[in-house]
């Protein structure tokens, strides 16, 4: 499902127009984004948990050559399915 396709769902769903559901959804993205930035969590209850985790730095190796690489520590964007959610996609 892409953008287009969940801003269908939404609308109809919530009985809303499209224009209404595509700036909630870019609202919700944008707060979110925000939140993740700061290093908070975003927990929606039933559904999952969006949060920070930091990768520390590793080698590894390019697979063309097959020379040993540093891969630099960074940021990533973890989210983990709520129980709700993991139970009804079995």
């Amino acid at each position: 499902m892409n953008k287009a396709q969940l801003v269908d769902a939404i609308a109809s769903e919530a009985k809303i127009t499209k224009a209404d559901a595509k700036k909630a959804l870019d609202a919700f993205i944008s707060a979110t984004t925000k939140a993740l930035k700061k290093g908070d969590r975003v927990a929606l209850v039933g559904f999952g948990t969006f949060g920070v985790t930091k990768r520390s730095a590793r080698k590894g190796r390019n697979p063309q050559t097959g020379k040993e690489i540093n891969i630099p520590a960074k940021k990533v964007v973890r989210f983990r399915p709520g129980s709700e959610l993991a139970s009804s996609i079995k």
